[in-house]
């Protein structure tokens, strides 16, 4: 178990890591979600040792390790901007964690083997990493992480340079790896669509703050608060501010949307609503969805799938659909809002929703 007790990271005037408590059990897979300079990659150097916390203490199976050398704690850790040994082979890359460990040969050789054809690094055991493309360089990485047998492996954004398939596979293969080893597995992302892929937990973070931390689906699905909404979502989260006023949401005093039932008890006043992208079409996906008027700024075509942007008034909103939609800009549409997905937020950012278990 890792444990993370109240620490914090200030660099000069900057405070990179404000207070935080986070605890891991072995065995799990823990993704970080944020945007670039949340925070994600200075936890884990806190994580690993290579920084120390300004202040707080951080706890690995019951030992006080805050102090405790990068060398001495078992851990392994991949960048998304590879490293790796360049006056050394592909294999020998690979095997390094366990010579230095002291292995057997035929038990290095054997793991080697395993992890090299994990990765799809096979044929390229003999090359020198600076014969290899980005990708094969990344993945020989990755590998040697495997073969490490750590504690804790530490996983910062570590596919972005590896093709659509490879990276997909790999998302699905790796969590049962380290699962099955006992490891804590914590992998950093900016995609939200990639913590769901992994499953496991997840802990949002924005401006070096963790704002939330549980099971994946529960996080995505049940936000704490309007920050965690936004940070897990992509394409951004659509939101509006409006009032409550009895069975409907109001704004200038004009009905805008209807009261869902799992939103009846929300209490009169204003709140901020928000829902996701693909809650929002140009046909009606439910009989209770409510339909608003608005006009098309442009349409995005990103395979089977069309990103479609629009404006309601003053709002500028995404729509997520399936299928290649080419609309014209400046096309009036009538916009269909599924109301039994959306979530409401107080002043505060806090989720005042009671029931959000449709909010998905």
């Amino acid at each position: 178990m890792l444990e993370l007790k109240n620490i914090t990271k200030v660099v000069g005037a900057d405070t990179h890591i404000h207070p935080t408590d986070l605890t891991l059990e072995r065995g799990s897979l823990n993704v970080l979600l944020g945007p670039t300079l949340s925070g994600k990659t200075s936890l884990m150097r806190l994580m690993a040792g290579l920084d120390k916390p300004t202040t707080g203490t951080i706890v690995f199976d019951g030992k006080d390790v805050t102090g405790l050398r990068v060398q001495d704690r078992g851990v392994a850790m991949v960048y998304q901007q590879f490293i790796n040994y360049p006056a050394m082979t592909v294999y020998e890359n690979i095997a390094s964690p366990m010579r230095i460990a002291g292995r057997d040969k035929a038990t290095i050789d054997r793991e080697v083997r395993k992890a090299a054809d994990l990765m799809r690094l096979t044929p390229f055991l003999d090359r020198m990493p600076l014969n290899l493309s980005g990708g094969q360089q990344q993945r020989t990485a990755l590998a040697r992480a495997i073969v490490k047998n750590a504690s804790l492996v530490l996983l910062d954004e570590p596919l972005a340079n590896l093709d659509y398939k490879l990276r997909e596979e790999l998302r699905e293969e790796l969590p049962k790896l380290f699962a099955a080893s006992g490891s804590i597995f914590v992998y950093a992302t900016t995609e939200a669509q990639e913590a769901l892929l992994l499953g496991g937990n997840t802990a949002t973070m924005s401006e070096g703050r963790i704002s939330q931390f549980g099971q994946t689906i529960n996080v995505y699905r049940r936000p704490h608060d309007l920050v965690t909404a936004k940070t897990f979502a992509d394409p951004p989260l659509n939101t509006i501010d409006l009032t409550k006023a009895g069975a409907a949401f109001q704004r200038n005093g004009a009905p805008v949307l209807p009261v869902p039932q799992h939103l009846a008890a929300l209490p009169d006043g204003p709140c901020t609503l928000a829902f996701h992208p693909h809650h929002l079409s140009v046909r009606r996906p439910h009989e209770t969805a409510a339909v608003l008027p608005a006009r098309i700024i442009i349409s995005e075509i990103a395979g089977s799938e069309s990103f479609i942007h629009v404006a309601f008034g003053d709002h500028r909103w995404v729509m997520l659909v399936h299928g290649i939609h080419d609309i014209d800009a400046d096309t009036d549409v009538g916009l269909f809002v599924d109301t039994r997905h959306l979530m409401a937020f107080g002043a505060d950012g806090r989720a005042i929703s009671g029931d959000s278990r449709k909010a998905a």
